[in-house]
């Protein structure tokens, strides 16, 4: 601390500092301000400084995840939720909560940060409805990518109703992404109100056209919108996810060739559904009618199956 400055000054000053570097793009410059400005902040020990001490440690991990270096600072920030837990610094716990499964998340480190979680109880009274709608997409995406669907969905859809309306618009949309998918891989087809929304109906285009495969069951779109929009897919940390659908792109196509056919040969089902060979077709449509998707009865010796209508 500085001499004969307030310490309320001190550090409001500082923070506005801290954000001017973030803005200007001056990493360097941020991890050695963001680093004062804590340590200014728990050597007063204030608890009305907490909030601005949790500023501190999101600038100090946004410095290291510009320039990407996340894993340098895990056992720090650890190190941090430990000393915020034992002053009852609930802010800047809901930050590094946040920021350790951020880091987790970053390095596909799902066991990881799902295990940090369970052992945790967010301060949700405390740690502000923006933090809790950041931890809610958080859990959300690790729910997805261990097939826990229908909590991941739950959570997702907590956050963009928690999140601000009318700014935070990226993370709104990288929300609603994942959301999608998530309902997609449900078996459900999200509204077309959510692709409608002014400030989101663009970054989502990619995902309407991949809403309107899984609909209609074509695999070949399927295959054609994964394709001219992988980069963006792989960009939204969304790909892993989009890979699973085509079973389900498969099983709406199934469902509706056994509307329309009732006996009908292997070979035509295997080009229908744009698969590899007829040996691919058999082992799927045999696990579709072992799931219930279809009612059909297969002859191996003929290469048909034949179809009955529920």
């Amino acid at each position: 601390p500085i001499p004969c400055v307030p310490w309320q000054s001190q550090t409001s000053g500082h923070l506005c500092v801290l954000m001017f570097i973030a803005d200007n793009n001056l990493d360097e410059e941020l991890v050695q301000c963001s680093l004062n400005l804590i340590d200014v902040t728990r050597k007063l020990n204030i608890r009305t400084l907490d909030v601005i001490s949790a500023r501190g440690y999101f600038y100090w991990s946004l410095a290291y995840s510009r320039t990407d270096r996340l894993a340098e600072i895990r056992p720090d920030l650890m190190a941090a939720y430990r000393t915020c837990c034992l002053r009852h610094d609930e802010p800047g716990q809901a930050v590094l909560i946040n920021l350790i499964l951020q880091n987790y998340l970053k390095y596909n480190l799902v066991n990881q940060a799902d295990k940090f979680r369970l052992h945790i109880d967010f301060p949700v009274s405390h740690g502000g409805s923006y933090q809790y709608a950041r931890y809610l997409y958080f859990v959300g995406k690790i729910n997805s990518v261990q097939l826990q669907y229908s909590e991941a969905y739950s959570n997702l859809t907590q956050a963009i109703r928690k999140a601000p309306q009318k700014i935070a618009v990226g993370f709104r949309q990288h929300a609603t992404k994942l959301q999608v998918i998530v309902q997609l891989l449900m078996g459900e087809i999200p509204e077309r109100s959510t692709f409608g929304q002014e400030d989101l109906r663009r970054s989502l285009h990619p995902y309407f056209k991949l809403t309107q495969a899984v609909r209609v069951g074509d695999v070949g779109m399927f295959n054609g919108v994964v394709e001219e929009n992988g980069e963006i897919f792989k960009r939204d940390e969304t790909y892993k996810l989009i890979v699973r659908l085509r079973h389900n792109v498969i099983k709406t196509g199934l469902r509706n060739i056994s509307l329309s056919y009732s006996r009908i040969s292997i070979e035509d089902i295997s080009r229908k559904l744009g698969l590899d060979n007829a040996a691919d077709a058999e082992y799927i449509i045999a696990k579709a009618i072992y799931d219930g998707v279809i009612d059909a009865v297969i002859n191996k010796k003929e290469g048909y199956i034949f179809l009955q209508r529920k």
